[in-house]
């Protein structure tokens, strides 16, 4: 068996387990909670709508759509650092690193302040996002991208965006200073059905629009000279995927608030496990978003001691030690 076969073996066996995972973690999440409800009795209000009537409204207006959210958010926020990282060939690139999030957080902040529907704020989301990676191509790209530049000039944009938002919540009448708070650092908490509906096919579509870029990435991987030479112009190709990343960050964001982490981990945990990149290792970067996405909220719920405790703390906890791993690891390669 050649090296390919055994990726793609390895590959859908990761596949699969993380499937099975993910299903065991989403019962979990709609089972457990301070009414807890037998896993086979949560199915069968789920799906069936029988059993007590509290349960089924329980199970089916709140816990469900805050794991149907987890999942598509973490999801996103994994395909669009694995389309980052590899487009900048820098492990450190990220949404949330190089001001994407940060621009998509203050779009949707801003939406909120002004009062506009909620139905806008994933536009709005999805604007802030767009506008932050113009600012950082302008100010980060010179010919081609530097990848220690490009992570350098993000840190600064993001912090600028972050001292932006938190004037606006500073700003906010006081009813609603503490919701903005906790959505700003990441939240799960009162999503919804509508919510939920239009984050996944606005992800779906854009993932979707991030396979059928594969190729053009697969070939991007080979340098600028080989992809010329194969027929694929590597600025206008570059330009399509990060434009595909900064649409399914921002869109996410507009799902969860800015969860940290989650899109500069999971590239890296995919890579060590199931080798180069690949079509199938970034489909399996998505499952795994989704997989640590929704582990995550289930230990800033049930398992930590604080009650209503936002899951980007606990993804940024888990992400930090990561990040300064990667700064290390990047300056001892340089010198």
């Amino acid at each position: 068996m050649n090296a390919i076969a055994r990726q793609r073996r390895r590959t859908a066996i990761l596949a699969l387990a993380g499937l099975v995972l993910l299903a065991a973690l989403m019962l979990t999440g709609i089972s457990m909670g301070r009414n807890p409800v037998a896993p086979d009795k949560a199915l069968a209000a789920l799906f069936l709508g029988t059993g007590d009537s509290g349960d089924v409204l329980l199970i089916g207006r709140f816990r469900t759509p805050r794991v149907l959210a987890a999942v598509i958010a973490g999801a996103g926020l994994a395909v669009a650092g694995t389309l980052l990282q590899r487009v900048a060939r820098n492990p450190l690139a990220s949404p949330d690193v190089v001001g994407i999030t940060g621009g998509a957080s203050l779009g949707a902040t801003a939406a909120m302040a002004f009062g506009l529907n909620a139905t806008l704020t994933p536009l709005a989301a999805l604007a802030g996002g767009l506008i932050a990676a113009l600012v950082l191509s302008l100010l980060a790209w010179k010919r081609n991208i530097d990848p220690l530049r490009l992570v350098l000039v993000g840190l600064a944009v993001q912090a600028g965006l972050t001292a932006a938002v938190n004037l606006f919540i500073v700003r906010f009448p006081a009813e609603l200073a503490s919701s903005a708070l906790r959505w700003t650092t990441g939240s799960l908490y009162g999503r919804n059905w509508t919510e939920v509906i239009i984050g996944a096919g606005a992800i779906a579509v854009a993932t979707g629009a991030a396979f059928a870029l594969h190729r053009r990435l697969a070939v991007l991987d080979l340098g600028d000279d080989a992809a010329g030479a194969l027929g694929v112009r590597p600025g206008p190709a570059r330009l399509q995927l990060l434009a595909a990343a900064v649409v399914l960050a921002s869109l996410a964001v507009a799902l969860t608030g800015p969860v940290g982490f989650v899109a500069l981990a999971v590239p890296h945990l995919v890579r060590r496990v199931a080798g180069p990149p690949t079509a199938g290792t970034l489909g399996l970067s998505a499952l795994a978003g989704a997989v640590l996405l929704l582990a995550a909220d289930l230990v800033a719920q049930h398992v930590l001691p604080i009650d209503g405790l936002p899951v980007g703390v606990v993804t940024s906890t888990l992400g930090a030690p990561l990040l300064l791993a990667l700064l290390a690891r990047q300056h001892r390669s340089s010198r």
